[in-house]
């Protein structure tokens, strides 16, 4: 199975499915055509006197000095190899991957003016599974993501290193595997590598593809604790929801209703009048989430089908023009926003689990048979709480930042890589509080028998039982509860 490189627009959803069902990816006709005329406009230009930025200057502040025509390539090379200055964490493989294909994506407009044999070889490199080691800091998000893109690109040169089979190894040496050359640079090549926000968009990206399942398994979890602690049905009601106008909350009381339909618990008489927020404001806080998904999709989709690198070369009208699609801001904003969003599914969650442990609505205390001589489920509460905190403080905006750097040329930045790389953590930590909440519920609603919650729950719950079951006594939790966050992985 190939997926063609085009100018067709190019979903999340439809960039999910390139990527899980490890489709190869080749350039169309017409992007290729497009890739050429653009080097060969540039190339007429490198033999003419013209000054351009970044073609035949210097970088940064270092704009006004001109470079000779015999050192453009040589220019371009230290770009690359001086800009490498990632640190931190590793990128994972499957969001470097997705760098590979957004960075393709990207420079196959023909707006960019690199050679067809560079835009190749990052080809060459996501079909072959060869993974550049890149590093998760060092990127401002507004001169391009320089950084960690500096390290995507030092493999074409035979410099840095990959992953390739599960091993990390040099360049070069998985180059001479293959029998390629290492890539000589032209003129801008190295600029169109680098500048553009390929690591912002594809961590972006990641974290939408997460979040709309996590969204759903939120509901359907939420929907479980919401039978364990005997909660009413009515703040799911349509019309109620349906007058307060917001989609994503009619979406969500609709979810319910199906979720909770057949359920034996939800339907028998309740002896209170109202739920705590945590339970009757699901529509509310769950529908915004879903709201903001929404919105970052529109802002992410727009991003990976655009020309994002600079100077943006137009061979049409012979222009070349330098300014700033590099510039992160509408990314670095959008990712704040939906770290906040996300937050806020297990900033709720963790109140549930809080209320299912509290020993009212007729379940025990800590949801064990005997409380006092067994703990229970006290401590899970207390490791969600945790984590619940670790994310309000990862949701301080990255976007409100700004450090000058390069002397002053580049004055406003958008952190834009920060809050990419901070929404990660949040998704991944959403995954751990969620499963805390399924580890409860399931407990809780074990004490509703012979009441059965509806059929869609009882198939979650009896899926969830084969990996972890029932706690009579204490035990060593951890290995339950990690039992509980791989079960949340395999559904999403």
């Amino acid at each position: 199975m190939k997926h063609i490189i085009n100018e067709d627009f190019l979903s999340i959803a439809e960039l999910k499915t390139i990527v899980n069902s490890d489709k190869k990816i080749v350039l169309s006709e017409v992007a290729s055509d497009k890739i050429i005329k653009c080097r060969t406009f540039l190339n007429e230009i490198a033999e003419t006197d013209e000054v351009h930025y970044g073609i035949n200057t210097g970088f940064g502040s270092l704009c006004n000095t001109v470079i000779s025509r015999d050192q453009l390539s040589q220019l371009q090379k230290n770009l690359v190899i001086s800009h490498a200055c990632g640190l931190g964490e590793r990128v994972p493989n499957e969001i470097v991957k997705l760098m590979l294909l957004l960075k393709v994506q990207g420079l196959s407009y023909g707006h960019s003016g690199v050679q067809l044999v560079t835009v190749q070889r990052l080809i060459d490199f996501y079909n072959n599974d060869i993974f550049p080691v890149v590093y998760q800091l060092g990127s401002l998000g507004a001169s391009g993501d320089l950084a960690p893109l500096a390290h995507l690109a030092l493999p074409l040169l035979g410099e840095g290193e990959v992953e390739y089979q599960g091993k990390v190894q040099a360049a070069a040496t998985v180059l001479k595997a293959f029998n390629w050359e290492a890539i000589t640079l032209h003129s801008k090549e190295g600029l169109a590598l680098l500048n553009g926000t390929q690591f912002m968009s594809s961590y972006g990206v990641w974290n939408l593809m997460q979040a709309e399942k996590l969204s759903a398994l939120a509901d359907k979890i939420g929907a479980l604790s919401v039978d364990a602690f005997d909660g009413r049905l009515n703040p799911f009601n349509a019309n109620v929801n349906e007058v307060r106008k917001q989609a994503g909350q009619i979406e969500t009381a609709k979810n319910f209703r199906a979720l909770l339909q057949g359920s034996e618990i939800i339907a028998q008489a309740k002896k209170h009048v109202q739920d705590p927020y945590s339970f009757r404001c699901i529509p509310q806080v769950h529908g915004a989430t879903k709201d903001a998904i929404a919105y970052a999709k529109t802002i992410f989709e727009r991003e990976i089908n655009a020309v994002t690198d600079n100077p943006t070369i137009f061979p049409e009208t012979r222009e070349i023009v330098s300014a700033g699609n590099f510039h992160g801001q509408p990314l670095a904003i959008t990712l704040d926003f939906l770290a906040i969003a996300l937050a806020e599914l297990g900033n709720i969650s963790e109140r549930r689990i809080y209320k299912l442990i509290s020993g009212t609505r007729g379940l025990p205390a800590f949801l064990v048979k005997n409380p006092g001589l067994n703990s229970g489920f006290m401590i899970p509460q207390y490791a969600a709480a945790s984590v619940v905190s670790q994310n309000k403080q990862l949701c301080t905006p990255a976007s409100v930042d700004s450090i000058e750097s390069s002397n002053g040329q580049e004055d406003h930045v958008s952190m834009g890589a920060n809050a990419a790389t901070k929404c990660y953590r949040v998704v991944e930590n959403l995954k751990k509080v969620l499963a805390i909440e399924l580890f409860n519920s399931s407990q809780a609603i074990s004490f509703r028998s012979p009441l059965k919650t509806s059929p869609i729950l009882e198939e979650l719950l009896q899926s969830y039982r084969k990996i972890v079951p029932i706690v009579e006594d204490d035990k060593y939790m951890h290995p339950e509860i990690k039992k509980s966050i791989i079960f949340i992985e395999n559904l999403i």
